[in-house]
């Protein structure tokens, strides 16, 4: 958990796997319209940028690792200072087939834990998200086993990229304790709370302080609202000492009825909740500091 004194991250969840292009016409596609809403987030505040990608010509998600260069690319060229975070989320939905549950049916997106983390080993961000998660997804089954995660950390150690464990669940907690046994302890542990899936934690205040007293002494948390939920734990997650995420992953809507028009409008609300409630927003670079990430991208 941060430092009372210290700032308050806020993170920008750009476009995500699940958020469907028919839900809002304002949601990035392209890497160009990817990128351009980044730094329009790191305008507004956001000290982290947690990108996915998607095909540019269907809205889908993607996995292309073209795709994550150029995004990340064109961040860089104009910002050298936000931090950039990568998911590996992707490839580890399980959809069982109606006539043989044994057999993948269509949607099914299970691939080697190393090719989930190709993109990460290749560019080398700051941080790459590691979800611990095993659960029912709607009709799915996202499925993160012990092994698989071990063998994607490997991969992120090897790059020198600090990983944000995701938790979605309490027993996501007393598995990152079982990670973390295998050793060395890192110098500084960065963690999530996914709140508001269905099956996983829910969203009550309560939630977010068990959670947060399982963690590992001295953790970083961020508190992650889908949603309805989104707003509601920007104040829980500061109150409760963590970080902020907002974005278009994570909820579609910037008030009742109205879609949010921008992500930077997002992290402008996320902000305005944090300092109302007495917070600092850190910049970019001391964030960096924070995380013990380098000051400078490599």
């Amino acid at each position: 958990m941060k430092d009372p004194l210290q700032r308050v991250i806020i993170t920008a969840a750009i476009t995500g796997n699940l958020t469907r292009p028919e839900q809002t016409p304002y949601l990035p596609i392209t890497p160009q319209q990817i990128a351009e809403s980044a730094l329009g987030a790191a305008e507004a505040g956001a000290a982290i940028v947690h990108l996915h990608v998607r095909n540019p010509e269907t809205g889908a998600p993607s996995m292309e690792l073209q795709l994550y260069r150029e995004v990340v690319d064109r961040i860089r060229d104009k910002n050298d200072q936000v931090v950039i975070n990568l998911t590996t989320g992707p490839g580890g939905r399980y959809v069982p087939s109606e006539d043989d549950p044994a057999k993948a049916g269509p949607g099914t997106t299970l691939l080697p834990p190393e090719a989930r983390v190709e993109h990460i080993a290749e560019l080398r961000p700051d941080i790459c998200t590691l979800d611990l998660n095993t659960m029912n997804s709607g009709g799915q089954v996202v499925i993160n086993t012990p092994g698989s995660i071990r063998r994607m950390f490997k991969v992120i150690q090897e790059a020198g990229v600090k990983p944000e464990y995701e938790l979605f669940d309490s027993g996501d907690i007393a598995l990152l304790h079982d990670l973390l046994a295998d050793g060395p302890a890192p110098d500084h542990l960065l963690t999530s709370f996914v709140i508001g899936v269905k099956y996983g934690f829910q969203p009550t205040p309560e939630t977010v302080l068990y959670a947060r007293n399982l963690l590992p002494k001295g953790a970083d948390f961020t508190a992650i609202g889908i949603g309805r939920h989104s707003f509601p734990m920007v104040a829980q997650s500061y109150l409760s000492g963590g970080h902020v995420r907002v974005g278009l992953e994570d909820a579609v809507y910037i008030d009742r009825g109205e879609l949010a028009p921008t992500n930077a409008a997002l992290v402008q609300k996320a902000r305005q909740i944090v300092e109302a409630l007495g917070g600092q927003i850190a910049s970019a670079q001391e964030a960096r500091q924070m995380l013990r990430l380098n000051p400078t991208p490599v």
